[in-house]
């Protein structure tokens, strides 16, 4: 099966939008929007483009706040469940697309990027720099990308040890020496420490103004998040916001955001 088709598969059958709608995906949906909402603000952002949008959970929300938003995703299903998300008042454009191949775009076309997706499914640094390059290349001087990667040591944790998958892992060959998850397509998702983000960074011409931990320990107890009250799941968020940005436990968190500059020499 190819590459495309693995991930076409995995979202027809996934719900992606029930994960986010989720109690425990709110702690990332609510992290995430935070800082996009942020960056734009700072950069007073009028056109945002979003590679590998999905369903629509952070793009169409966006639109409807009034910014001028393209999406860009590469599985037909979820542009058909973004699509149906529209009234017709948005000024949101959904095209199908690949984060590796932006040529559509001319230079600084935007004033924020949002790469909220594709890293998850980039099995080769050549392809995830490709990609993080295309998103540099479109952003405008002085604006902001925001990356989303999944990250190594939470699966070493809850799927090699807590679910029992060792000696499969091991007999696989899915870990390298120092415990880095080896994947493959297949496997569907890419994960990464926070020194090979460093390294990808390195590759274009940003400066990173944050490193962010969208849902930290969340997904850990995910079960009793969701099952939290919701004063408790009020004050749970509140904390998780004081401390997401704490590089000390960055590593540990399912999901982060890189938030990147672009130089005025680029």
């Amino acid at each position: 099966m190819k590459e495309n088709d693995i991930i076409n598969l995995h979202y027809e059958t996934h719900d992606e939008e029930g994960r986010l709608l989720s109690r425990h995906g709110q702690v990332e949906y609510t992290t995430t929007m935070k800082y996009i909402r942020a960056c734009a603000k700072a950069a007073d952002a009028k056109r945002i483009l979003e590679v590998g949008a999905g369903t629509g959970r952070y793009c169409v929300p966006l639109a409807k706040e009034g910014f001028d938003v393209t999406a860009i995703e590469l599985v037909e299903h979820n542009l058909d469940v973004l699509r149906q998300k529209l009234t017709g008042s948005e000024k949101l454009t959904a095209l199908q697309g690949n984060a590796l191949d932006l040529s559509r775009f001319a230079d600084g076309s935007f004033d924020l990027v949002l790469l909220l997706g594709p890293m998850y499914h980039l099995f080769t640094f050549e392809d995830k720099q490709k990609a993080l390059a295309e998103a540099v290349r479109v952003t405008k001087k002085g604006g902001d990308i925001l990356v989303a990667y999944c990250m190594n040591e939470p699966t070493v944790i809850q799927y090699v040890f807590q679910r029992g998958n060792l000696r499969e892992v091991l007999e696989n060959h899915m870990l390298t020496a120092d415990w880095h998850c080896v994947s493959e397509p297949k496997e569907v998702f890419e994960l990464v420490r926070t020194e090979d983000i460093a390294a990808l960074d390195a590759t274009v011409d940003v400066t990173r103004e944050k490193l962010v931990a969208t849902d930290g320990a969340t997904n850990y107890i995910k079960e009793y998040i969701d099952a939290m009250d919701d004063f408790t799941f009020e004050k749970w968020v509140e904390y998780h916001l004081s401390v997401c940005e704490r590089q000390d436990l960055i590593g540990a968190s399912h999901h982060t955001l890189d938030i990147l500059r672009k130089t005025d020499n680029a």
